[in-house]
């Protein structure tokens, strides 16, 4: 399988993984809601995490993969607030807890980057 084939497909790895947590250990991300939302924390819990698996499925279908892939890069731009929220409400844990909630923040970069790359090849291709 040539690596422009594989990418999209990883991409799509990546969130269908994080997806189903988002159903198996929802609490986790219950704490990353923006308070500032409507409704509870759990119902934009498995929103996000439907959307995520949604988006996985669109990936990895060549069919819809240049629009999944666009939508994909939107949702990584969209969650960034839980991101936020989450590195300050986690700014007086333990030092490898505090880490990884900031080192979350400009991952969302190379996941936005990766995913307009999908979606420039899945142009390319039709």
């Amino acid at each position: 399988m040539p690596r422009s084939e594989r990418s999209p497909l990883l991409l799509a790895g990546l969130l269908a993984t994080a997806g189903i947590t988002h159903f198996a250990a929802p609490r986790q991300y219950d704490e990353t809601i923006p308070r500032a939302l409507p409704g509870t924390p759990r119902a934009w819990t498995y929103a996000s995490g439907a959307a995520e698996l949604a988006l996985a499925a669109g990936l990895a279908l060549p069919r819809t993969r240049r629009v999944a892939a666009l939508a994909t890069a939107a949702f990584f731009v969209g969650v960034f607030p839980a991101n936020v929220q989450m590195a300050v409400d986690w700014r007086h844990r333990p030092a490898p807890l505090k880490t990884a909630a900031l080192a979350r923040l400009p991952l969302q970069v190379p996941l936005v980057l990766w995913a307009r790359g999908v979606a420039r090849n899945a142009e390319g291709r039709s």
